[in-house]
């Protein structure tokens, strides 16, 4: 069995954002020579999340929303315990455990077999800065 491991350096300016990586999960399956096997995409931080779904601008204003409401930002120390850390990302936190922190796609004959909507996605819950996701592939 072989592997191929490549870390994506995502930098969003916004505080909360969405990013299709498809295209680059892809052409990592394509440099790793594998055909058939497993890829891993992950978020190797605990404010951020690798998501799968349609690509959809409607979907992602409803996720906005959607996790706004269920864990909206509040720097305050009050709402979150997190925040009396000096932090103000519990909001972001929360998020992430939401939406998760991986994906594991199969590849067959050399490419990723996803459905027909289907698109890997980067979730970003408190951004601002650099952060990594690592693809790592596996197979033959």
């Amino acid at each position: 069995m072989r592997s191929h491991t490549a870390k994506l350096v995502m930098q969003v300016p916004e505080r909360m954002g969405f990013v299709n990586i498809t295209p680059e999960v892809e052409a990592e399956v394509r440099s790793s020579g594998i055909r058939e096997g497993l890829c891993l995409v992950n978020a190797m931080h605990i404010t951020a999340s690798v998501f799968i779904n349609d690509d959809e601008p409607g979907l992602h204003r409803d996720y906005r929303r959607w996790l706004e409401e269920l864990a909206p930002f509040d720097p305050s120390p009050e709402r979150y315990h997190h925040n009396r850390t000096g932090e103000d990302n519990a909001d972001a936190h929360h998020k992430r455990q939401i939406m998760g922190r991986e994906v594991v796609v199969a590849v067959t004959d050399g490419r990723l077999d996803l459905g027909p909507w289907e698109q890997v996605f980067y979730g970003e819950f408190d951004g601002r800065r650099a952060k990594r996701v690592m693809v790592k592939i596996i197979g033959e």
